[in-house]
């Protein structure tokens, strides 16, 4: 039978209906790709719970959940409703109340009138997983909001429940009672009786046999030690020893959640008299413990702790008491760059007081520092500058700095391209330091390489950092001039030539000086002479020269060197 439609149109319908079923097609795949992700979330797990608030809804019309307003939210038919089905035995009933709660807690722009926490308080006390997870979640939400009044929420009792969640075998739920109970504890009120009623408890609940009550209840303490008043109220009530013995838990999560918390504790100087006084030593050997721990970020954890105990000089003479050294030096050889990268740290604060020179060095730190060198990251880098400079002044110092590494892994250093201005700084400073030594002045001018040395002149010619500029110039200066150096600076005369004309424009005596003693460095070869001869370096040294006469009062001053440049 004839369609009735030519050829032509016959043949643009077909093409129409194809890409309908394209779209339909792809359309149908978007609208799968989206449900599948929506069903990842929470929101749409609980469709059980959301059918069942409908039909609740239906049965109780006062719980109009998507379409009332605020204000008939919460009023009176709404709270008799909720309270007839929060008192309820039956487990289903208390969910529709907790679900109710849950929507309210999102939605809510006003604090929650006092009557409706008494329906909170019976859902707390509910034995279903499911209601206790719900009102905690919307309990967490009004707090949070400060939606909810805190000092009535213990007034009423909730904290009794609100910790026995703790318990709970769902970990959300757990969750959610130590945010409550951190922030019920850190109340705006600042009411020392509302802190006790928090913290003691918890105190009880770390002391707990069950380790998952254990590690909750640490988890709440570390969040309470991230405020200066609540830590101050931990440490008058006895936390301290508590949190001390807890670094020996079997839970390595409680272990973290300790000694983080001590951490946050030994910030505060006030509170160090408290931290030392437990007999033994014990804080310090309990952490010292923790540091050789083969869980990385406790051993990390570790070392900031006593890092920040170190700003005490008797605790950091404590330390070195203990032997601290040597499970702090295993560390610069984790796989871990955080354990590196902490140990490091905590071994150039103890670095910084010359007391523990002479033991740093004898404990072969030296060496270990040579060789961490060479994992190049800025704070490692940074620090074992900071190291080397310390311990390069101690009696056994120097003769360790010449035996070890440090000057090839500081050199390898200014070939990495990843370091800021910052730590190049620290490197070239360390160098320039340690070429005051005449034997390190000579095993630089044979160890130095090409690379190295244009990385020197790179950095010398930039003027944006002075210091950094000044440092490594400063270490071109002390290169011999022996006949595989001068082969190597060639390359590099006439960009010398430039920097060193800005150095000796510059006010600065200090680069001035700098800029002269390149020079007569630089003049035992002759190439360099040819290039300096009518050069505006050469104009402006002779242009001074009668300058530096008058400024000379002495050999020893500073500008002495001018006049014999051009001798």
């Amino acid at each position: 039978m004839a369609s009735g439609f030519c050829e032509n149109c016959s043949r643009l319908l077909k093409e129409i209906l194809v890409c309908l079923r394209k779209v339909c097609r792809e359309f149908e795949q978007k609208i799968g790709d989206f449900f599948r992700e929506l069903s990842q979330c929470t929101c749409f797990r609980r469709t059980p719970h959301s059918g069942l608030l409908r039909r609740r809804t239906q049965q109780f019309p006062s719980l109009q959940l998507l379409y009332d307003e605020e204000t008939q939210l919460l009023n009176q038919e709404s709270l008799h409703t909720l309270s007839k089905l929060a008192f309820s035995e039956n487990h289903d009933l208390q969910t529709t109340a907790a679900m109710y709660f849950l929507h309210v807690s999102h939605h809510l722009k006003s604090p929650l009138p006092d009557a409706f926490m008494e329906p909170v308080m019976a859902l707390l006390l509910s034995t279903d997983p499911d209601v206790q997870n719900t009102i905690s979640h919307s309990l967490v939400n009004l707090l949070a909001q400060n939606n909810a009044c805190r000092e009535l929420v213990i007034e009423m009792g909730m904290l009794v429940p609100i910790l026995e969640l703790f318990q709970s075998g769902d970990a959300t739920t757990r969750c959610h009672s130590c945010a409550c109970v951190t922030m019920l504890a850190s109340s705006e009120s600042k009411s020392e009786a509302i802190m006790l009623d928090c913290i003691m408890p918890l105190l009880a609940l770390a002391k707990s046999y069950e380790p998952q009550v254990q590690q909750n209840a640490t988890w709440a303490l570390l969040h309470l030690t991230q405020s200066d008043w609540s830590t101050r109220i931990l440490c008058e009530v006895g936390a301290i020893p508590v949190l001390v013995l807890l670094l020996q838990s079997s839970n390595s999560e409680v272990q973290f959640y300790s000694c983080s918390a001590l951490c946050n504790i030994a910030a505060v100087r006030e509170h160090h008299p408290k931290l030392l006084s437990m007999g033994g030593h014990f804080l310090l050997k309990s952490v010292l413990t923790l540091v050789s721990s083969s869980v990385q970020k406790n051993s990390t954890q570790a070392c900031k702790c006593l890092q920040t105990l170190t700003k005490n000089v008797l605790i950091q003479e404590q330390l070195m008491e203990l032997d601290c050294v040597l499970p702090i030096k295993a560390l610069l050889k984790s796989s871990s760059r955080a354990c590196r990268e902490s140990a490091v740290t905590l071994l150039s604060a103890l670095s910084a007081h010359p007391p523990n020179n002479d033991v740093l060095v004898s404990e072969g730190l030296l060496e270990e520092i040579g060789q961490l060198l060479h994992h190049q990251t800025s704070v490692v880098i940074t620090h074992s500058c900071t190291i080397i400079s310390n311990l390069r002044s101690s009696s056994v110092g120097q003769q360790a700095v010449m035996e070890s590494q440090c000057l090839s892994g500081l050199l390898r250093a200014l070939l990495s391209p990843s370091l800021s201005d910052e730590t190049l700084l620290h490197v070239t400073s360390c160098l320039h330091h340690l070429m005051t030594w005449d034997e390190l002045k000579s095993n630089l001018s044979v160890t130095i390489t090409s690379e190295q040395v244009s990385r020197l002149v790179r950095l010398s010619r930039q003027m944006q950092n002075p210091q950094l500029s000044y440092n490594s110039a400063a270490i071109i200066s002390t290169l011999k001039m022996t006949d595989e150096m001068v082969l190597l600076l060639r390359p590099h005369y006439i960009t010398m030539l430039e920097y060193l004309l800005v150095f000796l424009k510059k006010k600065d005596v200090k680069l001035q000086h700098l800029c002269i003693v390149t020079v007569l460095n630089l003049k035992k070869d002759g190439g360099f002479l040819c290039l300096l001869a009518g050069s505006e370096l050469e104009a402006q040294l002779c242009k001074g020269s009668n300058m530096a006469v008058l400024q000379c009062d002495s050999p020893t001053d500073p500008l002495s060197p001018r006049l014999q440049v051009l001798r």
